[in-house]
């Protein structure tokens, strides 16, 4: 009986604990102690439920604005594009090769005005077998490309004996001058024939004494042929030397500042002396080239044989024929009789010595001219005595101090 009472106690000592005592059922589960647990909820536990996770609120994304790019203010025009309208022919030798690039450099505002530069640099006029200048001026003037203006400078290569046949001249002799000239105005007369304006660039001065005397002979040629076909010669002596006319390789450029112009050899341009020896070309170019201009040619070539002008309109009477052909289908005006003819010249008269029977002479003499009386008195006494009269008081040349 015992042991069954003994039982039931402890059955219901599981019961209380399994249950978690009466205490548990009088306490609401919210109510009841977090750390108080179950004897069933020590050996089984159960998965709890998550809390519920507060809503985050949200908040409209922050727009960034990427910062506006730099603004490039260029110092450098912006020159619009404009159509070639002329073309320069820079042909010579190494001289000329520097000078196409400072006539380039010089006309860098001028976008209208292209620079082809043709130059050979070990060429000249005396080899003619190995680069025959007159031939290739005439192809390239026979090109495709319009040539308006023809640039020449020559003559750095030309100091060496020139072949005629099995005669072999010295340089500068004679015959040598003469068939240098033939040379020149071969080219001269390409430019010419195709009515294109020529400048010919002169040599300059270099370091070497008796090649600067050569050249000065050399120039001489250029001047005298390139002006008698009606082009221009520039001359550069004057620009490369110092006051006592002498070879100088420092000396001022076309800003007027003190710069190197030539290189050790004592022959070529630096880029500065390039700049100023094209300085002189660019005058002409812009001159002819100018906005507004009416043509292109700077002279008008002339005949080899009579050095007269080629074109009818410059010969005697060419002008006044000329304008009697505009006017001659305009109605005449009524002129005085006095106003009709013009006489070409009046009379021609003498002014000292006898006049002829019926002419008058302006001056017949001096005395005559010097009057009689007493200025004439006067009048011989200063200039042909020589006795200046006396000084009146108060004139200029009264000079003695007053009394």
């Amino acid at each position: 009986m015992r042991l069954r009472s003994l039982l039931m106690l402890l059955t219901a000592a599981g019961l209380l604990l399994l249950t978690g005592g009466p205490s548990s059922l009088a306490q609401a589960p919210q109510q009841r102690a977090p750390q108080q647990r179950s004897l069933f909820q020590l050996f089984w536990q159960q998965p709890q439920q998550p809390a519920a996770q507060p809503q985050r609120q949200r908040v409209a994304p922050v727009v960034r604005r990427r910062p506006a790019a730099p603004v490039v203010v260029r110092d450098d025009p912006v020159i619009p594009k404009v159509d070639i309208a002329h073309h320069i022919l820079v042909m010579g030798d190494s001289l000329a090769h520097l000078l196409a690039d400072g006539l380039e450099e010089a006309l860098e505002d001028r976008p209208d005005v292209a620079v082809l530069q043709k130059a050979k640099p070990d060429s000249g006029l005396v080899r003619s077998d190995f680069h025959d200048w007159p031939k290739v001026a005439a192809d390239l003037l026979a090109s495709d490309q319009k040539i308006s203006l023809g640039v020449m400078m020559i003559g750095l290569n030309d100091r060496q004996a020139l072949r005629e046949g099995d005669t072999v001249h010295e340089p500068l002799s004679p015959r040598w001058l003469e068939l240098y000239r033939d040379r020149i105005s071969a080219v001269t007369q390409v430019f010419a024939a195709r009515r294109i304006p020529l400048i010919w660039v002169g040599a300059p001065p270099v370091q070497n004494p008796r090649l600067s005397a050569d050249f000065v002979t050399f120039n001489e040629q250029y001047r005298q042929q390139v002006e008698r076909a009606g082009g221009q010669y520039v001359d550069l002596w004057g620009a490369f030397v110092d006051s006592e006319n002498r070879y100088a390789a420092m000396g001022p450029d076309v800003s007027g500042q003190t710069m190197r112009l030539r290189l050790g050899d004592g022959i070529h341009f630096t880029a500065a002396g390039a700049r100023k020896a094209a300085h002189f070309v660019d005058v002409l170019v812009r001159r002819m080239f100018e906005p507004g201009a009416q043509g292109n040619v700077i002279a008008l070539p002339v005949s080899p044989d009579t050095g007269a002008p080629t074109n009818p309109e410059l010969q005697p009477g060419g002008i006044e024929r000329l304008i009697d052909q505009m006017v001659s289908g305009l109605p005449t005006i009524s002129l005085p009789a006095a106003l009709q003819a013009k006489p070409l010249a009046g009379p021609i008269l003498p002014l000292t010595g006898s006049a002829g029977q019926g002419e008058q002479a302006l001056l017949v003499s001096i005395p005559e001219a010097r009057g009689r009386g007493e200025i004439a008195s006067q009048l011989d006494r200063i200039f042909g005595e020589g006795v200046l009269p006396e000084p009146k008081p108060g004139r200029i040349d009264d000079y003695r101090w007053p009394r």
